[in-house]
């Protein structure tokens, strides 16, 4: 049988090596050390590490550790080329963008083969995916630049912004960060993964080709250290992070209270789900994508299988066939399918994960087949007879490692799918379309694909719920991450609130009945747990009234009604605009009354004020049916559906000021959006707040959608800040306590929004639209594949 038979009886590939000869000769080139790139210029290098190709061993280069005076000298680079930056117009940036795309295309074959070399991906996967998603983000952003102040009126850039992104992607995460940043008009600095920092070096030299001005781009190497440099460093604007959830809530922490804007792309444990109707063969192939793609080192990596119980032997059996065809070698072999591990410690990292999940009663399939001798190599494995509560189904592994449960209803699926601390993006395989975007929007991700897999377009927004982060990178909302509203640098000092001094009285004394009002749970009243309660004082210090003291367990049980209530998230728009249209009417029909009451805690007439609170919840009824997302056309033969949904449980602490408006303003955009809340009315001025119970229950309000608490405003956002249950929290208050919510709040990650102990006008028509909308509810993007 001659060879070519053999092949085709066999069908076994023959090596295809791709050359790194223009590699090697750009490195050489730079006698393979590098310094910095900072305002438009090459540093002298300075303490350097290696940069190793994981494949081999091998030292590639010698890189720069930056120092802080490194990331001083970039901030202050980058903030002198602001002003010029940003006042260019939109064609002008995008001109540039436009030519880094250009160039990136012309170099794709050196990009592609040092991100290989760099990485240990297999070149397929850089050559094919990377580099030409590279390109497209600058071309998509180009085109952003020249239309944003049509689409994004009164939005400016933040400034100067930090960017570090992971060694995963290291050039694809690269673009998606400073094309967005420079279409907008932002000045960035970014520091690259220390262990893949070549590629974003060969970028700065394309900026310098391209005659980017002068620290509008500085790329700052080096290990953690630095980029902690950058987070914490006052003269940056916005941070943008991907990496681990760990280090995201370092971030989230050190940058509390600074007002800097904040975009943490995390980690990720992403459910892929097989329904019984599958085409099981396309499935399978789609999974082998999904969790063999760059070695499994991806954070929406499909490293969950969910397979319906009545074809999982089957399923199971197919699919460990399918990984006998599996190759592991060079990565710059075109032949390959998995490449290197990154870095001898993430290796062994996962073979620590093993042992434990091994311990915990796990069993292990691996493939047949030879390792390479040398380098980061791990086979692909199969894991199954797990319980959700084994660590290699609860952790994330970052390596090309495969979990496998079974289910037996559509319900079961979404249960054990949202069964974890992530939520970054999810796929389900059925032919049902039906079925499939009946659960698309039941799983708590920020992408779901339907019948496909790690699709990605600079059309489409990217990015995860719960402790998968938030932000989005790419699309529309990827684009507003990197911009504010103009007016934001106009806002002063909030005024002090004016405490009345209480006049010296008996507690036990009462010229009148008991008339205490009660917190306000479930959709009934209720005493405080505390057993106490707090005066209300008017301005010259007279009683009059009294409110429960809130605490810890008020909270707990407050959040455990608005969780049962988070079915108002899938009550049609139309009715939850009704529901609110009936409390702006029934507040209208005693307008008087409660314009007493305003009048009584502040001494302020308070018939505008109730006016204002009736206009803003029609306002936002009518929001409630019309702030929606839209549907993208990424390149290929599929749609992306962006969904606008509502965060979950909020918690919102009203400022100290306007007592009915304070309050009304907030919920009113959170309710409209489908959030049920636990509001935390004014400290000082309560009661109108409290009178508010029978409106909301002559209005049919669902119970436990709206839960009011009242007492000591920083006491009781610290509890809701420290609340797993708790998905969103506004605060408005003074700035230690905005930095300690912030701060707080990284246990879940929760998504905050603090008035810093500025003064934000909740008069303003200005926040009866977008503002809170935006802040109230997070995009999910489902890719809907179409065509035979």
């Amino acid at each position: 049988m001659n060879k070519i038979a053999q092949i085709f009886q066999s069908l076994d590939y023959g090596p295809a090596p791709e050359g790194p000869d223009q590699a090697i000769a750009w490195l050489d080139a730079h006698d393979r050390k590098f310094g910095h790139f900072i305002d438009g210029k090459w540093t002298k290098p300075g303490k350097t590490f290696s940069s190793d190709n994981p494949a081999t061993g091998e030292s590639l280069a010698q890189i720069t550790d930056g120092t802080a005076e490194d990331v001083n000298a970039a901030v202050k680079a980058a903030r002198a080329a602001f002003k010029g930056w940003s006042a260019l117009s939109g064609y002008e940036r995008g001109k540039y963008l436009y030519a880094i795309a250009r160039a990136v295309q012309k170099h794709a074959r050196l990009f592609a083969v040092l991100e290989t070399m760099d990485n240990g991906k297999p070149i397929r996967e850089s050559r094919d995916i990377d580099i030409p998603l590279v390109a497209r983000h600058f071309y998509h952003h180009a085109g952003w630049a020249q239309h944003l102040n049509r689409e994004f009126p009164d939005a400016v850039p933040y400034g100067v912004c930090g960017q570090i992104i992971p060694w995963n992607f290291p050039l694809l995460m690269l673009a998606w960060k400073i094309a967005p940043a420079l279409a907008a008009g932002n000045t960035v600095i970014l520091k690259p993964a220390e262990f893949t920092s070549l590629t974003a070096l060969l970028f700065a030299e394309i900026c310098e080709r391209v005659g980017l001005p002068k620290g509008v781009v500085n790329i700052v190497t080096g290990e953690g250290g630095t980029g902690q440099a950058i987070t914490a460093h006052e003269g940056i604007d916005k941070i943008a992070f991907t990496g681990s959830t760990d280090v995201g809530k370092a971030i989230r922490a050190v940058t509390a209270g600074s007002g800097k804007g904040l975009s943490l792309e995390l980690g990720g444990k992403s459910p892929y789900i097989v329904f019984e109707d599958a085409d099981i063969d396309s499935a399978i192939e789609g999974l082998i994508d999904a969790i063999w793609f760059n070695q499994g080192q991806v954070c929406c990596a499909g490293s969950r299988l969910l397979v319906q119980e009545s074809i999982e032997e089957r399923f199971i059996t197919k699919l460990k066939k399918r990984m006998q065809t599996l190759r592991v070698g060079d990565p710059l072999d075109k032949s390959i399918d998995i490449g290197a591990m990154i870095a001898p410690i993430q290796v062994e990292r996962i073979k620590d994960l093993m042992k434990r999940g091994i311990a915990e009663g796990a069993e292990v399939y691996e493939p047949d087949g030879q390792m390479p001798a040398r380098g980061c190599f791990l086979k692909p494995a199969l894991v199954t007879n797990v319980s959700p509560a084994n660590t290699l189904v609860a952790e994330e592994i970052f390596g090309p490692i495969l979990v496998a449960m079974s289910f037996r209803t559509p319900e079961e699926a979404v249960q054990l799918a949202n069964n974890t601390k992530y939520g970054l993006a999810a796929t389900v395989w059925s032919e049902n379309i039906n079925l499939a975007l009946d659960i698309a929007p039941q799983i708590k991700a920020g992408v779901v694909w339907i019948n496909g897999t790690n699709n990605f377009d600079a059309a489409v927004g990217f990015g995860g719920y719960k402790e998968s982060g938030y932000g989005r990178e790419g699309g529309r909302e990827g684009m507003s991450a990197y911009l504010k509203p103009a007016w934001e640098k106009d806002l002063k000092p909030a005024p002090a609130p004016k405490i009345a001094a209480a006049k010296a009285t008996n507690p036990l004394d009462s010229g009148h009945l008991d008339q205490t009002a009660k917190m306000y749970i479930g959709g009934k009243q209720s005493r405080p747990d505390s057993g106490y309660s707090r005066a209300v004082y008017d301005p010259s210090g007279k009683l009059v009234g009294e409110v429960g003291d809130g605490n810890r367990k008020d909270i707990r049980n407050a959040v455990e009604a608005a969780r049962a209530a988070l079915g108002w998230s899938t009550t049609a728009a139309h009715s939850r605009a009704q529901i609110l249209y009936f409390l702006a009417e029934n507040l209208d029909y005693r307008r008087d009354e409660f314009a007493d009451r305003i009048k009584a805690q502040t001494g302020e007439n308070g018939v505008e004020e109730v006016a204002l609170s009736v206009e803003r919840l029609f306002a936002f009824a009518g929001w409630a049916d019309k702030y929606d997302g839209a549907v993208h056309n990424p390149p290929l033969r599929a749609v992306a559906a962006a969904m606008v949904e509502p965060l979950g449980v909020m918690g919102i602490v009203a400022p100290p000021s306007r007592p009915l408006l304070g309050s009304i303003a907030l919920i009113a955009p959170a309710l409209a959006m489908g959030n049920p809340v636990v509001l935390v009315p004014s400290a000082q001025s309560p009661l109108s707040v409290t009178d508010l119970y029978q409106v909301i229950e002559t209005s049919d309000v669902p119970k436990g959608v709206i839960n009011i608490v009242t007492g000591d405003s920083v006491s009781l956002a610290k509890t809701l800040a420290e609340h797993d249950g708790v998905d969103g929290l506004w605060y408005a208050g003074d700035a230690e306590s905005s930095a300690m919510v912030e701060k707080v709040s990284i246990t879940n990650l929760k998504q905050t929004w603090t008035s810093r102990g500025l003064y934000y006008d909740l008069a303003d028509r200005r926040f009866e639209g977008d503002y809170f909308l935006a802040k109230a509810t997070q995009v999910k993007n489902v890719w809907i594949p179409y065509g035979a």
